[in-house]
């Protein structure tokens, strides 16, 4: 989906592309992490991704403000200030304020204000022709009166929630009595950092104030902001009542309207939010996988009765523990439920082993040959002897030759018993090495593999929430 509109800046198009992409990682990272991310975190953050979609998908031509504040901020008398419209409810008893209020300046707002919730009964069309040019710098915006986020009545808190993610600009009014309201700083400003060039506090009923109490009010408004992280935070004063400062409101929200980006500093906004909630669910790296090379070398020596069973499953537990150092609980119980059980390790394990040993040891045939050196002088000296007894010869021509050839043949049997050490000790080497390549085999299948892919989903996660 196309978070595009027909008419705007490259760098809008830009801006508008990345955003898009960056949806698509982190709703791709979401898939692929599966339970490993709590239910609840998930669930919200697939419904927070799918209302930016959902929102551009409905063009970014109108600009979203709303007017939120406490009980007795003055918020529907502003509303109908900036509006020119008697439209809002306003006074001590307001039987339907616990409905967001919308004004539309310029082209129709149905489906967007559809999206938002907002009841038809409580829209109204700004411009109209007898405005002429008068209300052209705010063409395209959607004025909203919210509910008092400080009400009794919890659903009015619940629409403000719903609500502040999926606006342009917010116009928080505050009055000179409650301006330093906990609630409002704990609850909502300080999570505004990333948004705040996209906000405005108005300290409206600035009529009430004595001489020199506007600057004061605004100088301590200024100071609480800061200490919230909201230093680059513009703190205006306005009197709904005597109309005073309500021009340089409208000065901001036509600023606001005429800048393509402010749609998508609200949406990136939000999928930061969602990335920032989501990296509670990942840990800060991936452990190293443990050794391999160790962890055949014992399982091969593990491969015989009576052994196998406590080293196998010491193995494994230090393997489970290693590689999952550091990793939040959901992610080290995938790690641990994905490899194999020490039963089907040792059983794996014993079956690839015995199958290495079968192969024959190298140089076993040498030995064979020198042993069968050995047996062939022996006996063509023994053949001499009673050849050279039949024939007669002398002691001298018979004991001389028949010397040489015993030891000869003496000199080929130790020979063959030195190679036959040789060669036993090369099996016992080959079939060690066969063991532990067989058994390499096993870790690779059933520790090594299992574990990177958990890992590897990991990896995606944690490089999707933090990528900005």
């Amino acid at each position: 989906m196309r978070l595009t509109t027909t008419t705007r800046p490259a760098a809008a198009d830009r801006t508008a592309a990345e955003l898009e992409a960056r949806l698509a990682v982190l709703t791709d990272a979401l898939d692929i992490a599966g339970d490993q991310v709590a239910p609840a975190a998930a669930a919200t953050a697939r419904a927070d991704l799918e209302g930016v979609r959902a929102r551009f998908a409905l063009g970014t031509e109108h600009t979203v403000v709303a007017l939120v504040g406490g009980t007795g901020s003055g918020k529907s008398s502003l509303f109908n200030a900036i509006s020119g419209l008697l439209f809002a409810d306003v006074g001590m008893l307001r039987p339907t304020t616990d409905e967001a209020a919308a004004c539309v300046w310029g082209a129709d707002a149905t489906a967007l204000l559809d999206f938002l919730q907002v009841a038809p009964l409580r829209r109204i069309q700004r411009e109209s022709e007898l405005d002429g040019d008068h209300e052209r710098d705010l063409h395209g915006m959607v004025l909203l009166d919210l509910p008092d986020h400080d009400s009794i009545a919890r659903e009015h808190a619940e629409q403000v929630d719903r609500l502040l993610p999926l606006v342009d600009l917010l116009v928080w009014v505050v009055d000179p009595q409650k301006y330093a309201d906990n609630l409002l700083h704990e609850r909502y400003l300080q999570t505004l950092h990333d948004r705040q060039e996209n906000l405005i506090v108005v300290v409206n009923q600035a009529d009430t104030l004595p001489a020199g109490g506007v600057e004061r009010v605004r100088a301590h408004v200024l100071e609480l902001l800061a200490a919230d992280g909201l230093d680059a935070v513009e703190v205006l004063a306005t009197s709904a009542a005597q109309q005073t400062g309500i021009g340089a409101v409208r000065e901001h929200l036509a600023d606001a309207v005429a800048r393509p980006t402010t749609r998508l500093v609200t949406a990136r906004a939000e999928v930061d939010a969602v990335a920032a909630r989501l990296a509670e669910e990942v840990g800060s790296a991936e452990p190293d996988l443990p050794d391999t090379g160790r962890a055949a070398a014992e399982l091969a020596r593990a491969a015989g009765p009576g052994v196998a069973d406590a080293v196998v499953s010491a193995v494994r537990t230090r393997w489970v523990t290693v590689s999952t150092a550091g990793l939040p609980v959901r992610w080290a119980a995938c790690v641990d439920a994905t490899v194999a059980s020490a039963a089907e390790l040792g059983a794996a394990t014993g079956d690839a082993v015995a199958a290495s040993s079968e192969a024959e040891a190298p140089g076993s045939r040498r030995a064979r040959r020198f042993t069968i050196l050995a047996a062939a002088l022996g006996l063509a000296t023994v053949a001499y002897l009673v050849l050279a007894l039949v024939q007669g010869l002398s002691a001298a021509a018979t004991v001389v030759p028949a010397l040489s050839g015993l030891l000869a043949a003496a000199a080929v049997a130790a020979r063959a018993v030195a190679v036959r050490r040789e060669d036993a000790a090369a099996a016992t080497a080959s079939v060690e090495r066969h063991r532990v390549a067989a058994a390499g085999v096993v870790v690779d299948r059933l520790l090594t593999g299992p574990t990177a892919a958990v890992l590897a989903r990991h990896r995606q996660l944690r490089e999707a929430v933090r990528t900005p």
